[in-house]
């Protein structure tokens, strides 16, 4: 079983980068995790937000397996406390043994295909991040989750 943080774009900031290498790297020690950046669309301008998702959305709907088990982050999925996350995290884990890829979309969120496709929708807020913040928000919450889950001393109550 293994996670993986699927994303559309490329991470474009150093500090951002420097901060998802750092989750990605204690990550490792409890899961094999990895980032899969699918590029970014070129010449879009003239298309539509519908048409830039439905391209987006058959990218990401090739990237995936038929037994991976795909979560979106999105704004309108299921909220969660760090200790509440842990918890589900755990139960999906043992669940289905399937690997896992959590999907950050495109500017314009994801396309109805993407939706049909997905077990699963959590959202990490119902504030609005940018695309390249929410990798490291989400990969600080994954590794927080794991040390919630060993018991380890990093989450404090």
């Amino acid at each position: 079983m293994k996670i993986t943080l699927l994303t559309v774009g490329q991470t474009e900031k150093n500090w951002i980068r420097d901060g998802l290498d750092l989750y990605v790297a204690r990550l490792r020690h409890y899961i094999p995790f990895s980032v899969n950046e699918i590029p970014e669309l070129k010449n879009v301008s003239a298309l539509s937000r519908e048409q830039i998702k439905k391209r987006e959305g058959e990218l990401i709907l090739k990237t995936l397996k038929e037994t991976d088990e795909v979560i979106l982050l999105d704004e309108h999925g299921k909220e969660y406390g760090s200790v509440e996350w842990a918890g589900a995290l755990e139960k999906r884990i043992s669940a289905s043994g399937k690997d896992m890829v959590f999907v950050i979309g495109g500017a314009y969120g994801f396309s109805d295909d993407v939706y049909k496709r997905c077990n699963a929708k959590i959202s990490l807020s119902r504030m609005t991040f940018s695309h390249q913040m929410v990798r490291v928000i989400f990969a600080e919450q994954l590794y927080r989750a794991f040390t919630i889950m060993k018991g380890q001393p990093y989450h404090h109550e």
